[in-house]
Order: structure tokens, then sequence, then C-alpha cells
């Protein structure tokens, strides 16, 4: 593997950028919620409809624990941003390879993590150097990130593999592997009761439910057709993930890992997300360029938003991992 190449560009002095739109309606928008416009080069915030331009293929983002940092991976040309929430200022660029996947920062807000496919491994940022200071071997085609409570450990779903990489964050090593059998390609992931679930959505229409204090496999669960984002509501009632080659986005049970509702959204669902307590969930809809907000007590549609462009791939909420 190629050294990783670590160059941060600091940007000062740009303009906050102006909203081009009309707010959408708040009342289910108890926060900002942050999607990637992928065809625009943009993240998008709603409920202001601000929008950060300048993030060529803005793919994959997260929010810092704090709400002030937001963390953007170009698709295309392997840049991270690191942008102001307040201001939408880039704050820092770092390259980590030829595409990004999957950003995220750790719980304390000390480090981030970048997903480098090609290279098969998770670049380390450090937030207040600026740089990155690490790069982890981590296996085929890695994806994306979650961290066990406290942020001890890393999990990263191993698109090219069949299980998911676990990082010592301590030592910033990974440490082993955890197989995830009878779903193809893992993809995105989230958790539940505390951490104890681990909840692997693969690129073919599965979930698989693994119980990580002995490792083994709970179920597979048969989802809408395609990959897409994966998310555990805040209480652990429901798990909700989307379906970017069909038009729902599925309501597991976690005590049954049963379907308790397809929720019809419209072509292509891929990112999924709550708000903090769980009353909202926001999907946003790739094929008719959507943010999709469902009501989680009724499990219906209650507002359907246009994009600021095409291709509307992720979405980001602070206070909700």
């Amino acid at each position: 593997m190629k050294p990783l190449l670590a160059s941060v560009i600091l940007l000062a002095g740009l303009a906050a950028p102006a909203a081009a739109r009309a707010a959408a309606p708040a009342a289910e928008f108890p926060g900002p919620v942050y999607v990637t416009v992928q065809g625009a080069n943009a993240v998008e915030v709603f409920p202001s409809k601000r929008v950060f331009r300048g993030l060529t293929t803005a793919h994959y983002d997260g929010v810092s624990p704090n709400g002030r940092m937001l963390i953007v991976g170009s698709f295309t040309t392997g840049k991270v941003f690191l942008l102001s929430t307040k201001t939408g200022r880039k704050l820092a660029t770092f390259d980590v390879g030829k595409s990004v996947q999957g950003v995220v920062f750790t719980p304390d807000g000390r480090l981030a993590m970048a997903v480098d496919p090609n290279g098969g491994a998770v670049a380390v940022i450090d937030i207040k150097k600026l740089k990155v200071i690490k790069t982890i071997p981590v296996g085929p085609v890695p994806h994306n990130i979650g961290f066990s409570p406290h942020g001890r450990l890393a999990y990263v779903t191993l698109q090219g593999g069949t299980g998911v990489a676990v990082i010592d964050m301590k030592q910033l090593k990974k440490v082993k592997e955890i197989p995830v059998p009878g779903i193809v390609g893992p993809h995105n992931l989230d958790f539940s009761d505390g951490g104890r679930i681990m909840w692997v959505r693969d690129i073919v229409g599965h979930v698989a439910a693994i119980d990580l204090r002995t490792e083994k496999e709970l179920a597979v669960v048969p989802v809408g057709h395609g990959h897409a984002g994966i998310d555990v509501i805040p209480g652990g009632k429901y798990v909700l993930t989307g379906a970017i080659a069909d038009k729902v986005v599925d309501v597991i049970d976690p005590r049954t890992f049963k379907i308790v509702k397809s929720i019809v959204v419209g072509k292509g669902p891929h990112g999924v997300r709550t708000s903090p307590h769980g009353h909202w969930a926001y999907a946003d809809v790739t094929g008719s360029n959507d943010l999709v907000v469902i009501d989680m007590r009724t499990l219906k549609v209650v507002q359907k938003i246009p994009t600021a462009g095409s291709n509307p791939f992720w979405v980001a909420v602070p206070d909700h991992t």
C-alpha cells in the first residue's frame, strides 16, 4: 500500500454561505440535519436550507460531539473536508487516498477517521493538530465505521470481505475480525443494547445482527434491495434501513428480528438517521432528490423536501451517533 499523503489546507476569511432558498418547516427538526448532496458538491442544512458548497462529490459526513464541526468525504478525489457548522467555512482539507467512504468523529471528538477503500485502510486525523497521524490497515474494501460505548473499539465494515474489522483505539491497531455470515458485502453498521448488538447492512438486501459478547450471529433479516445506511433509533425500539435499489425504508423490531413496516419513500433511499430523541427519522432519496421526514410514532411520511441538487446521499445529526 502506498504511504498515506496527509496535506492540510487551511482556509481563512471565507464568507459564510447564504441561504439560497426558503427554509423548510421546522417542527420536525429539533436540531440541524446535514445532508450530503453529491451532485451539487455540497452539504445542505435542514431546516434552514443553508448550503455549504465547494465540497467535491460530497459523499459521507459526520458531526462532532459538540456539534461545532462537520467532516465530509469526497467520493472521487479522496479528500476529507473539515468545516465549521456555524459558518460552513472550511477549516482544513486532508488527502487520504483515491476515494473516501465513511467519515466519523470519535466519541470524545479528539480524532476523526476516514475510510480509504482502495487502500484497505482507515486514516486517523488529529483534530487539534489538523493532521493525519496514522493509517491503519484493516482489510479489503472497508466502507464505514462505528464505535463501542466510550470509544474504546472501532468497528469497520469490510465490503470486499465477509466481516467487520475491530480496531483498538488506544493502540490504533486492528486487533481482530468478526465474521458476519449470511450477508454479501458488509456495508454500514450501527449498535443497540448499549453496544452489545451490532447491526450490519449488506449491499444486496440483508441486515445481520451480531452479539458482540459471543460474536455469534443472532439473525439475518431480508430487507429492501441494494445497499443503504442503517440506524438504531435512540432507546432501541426500532432499527431502520434504506434500500438504494428499492423504494422503502424498512423498520425492524430488534426483539423479534421481523420487519414491522416497509415505509414507501420514493426511489433509492440511502442515508437514514433519526433525531436525538428518536421522534423523527430522515431519509435521503437519491432517485427523486428529496429529504423525507418520517414520524416514528406513526411510521408515516410527514414531509418530503426537495434538496439543493441531485443525489442526496448521507444524513448526519448532532447528538445521535
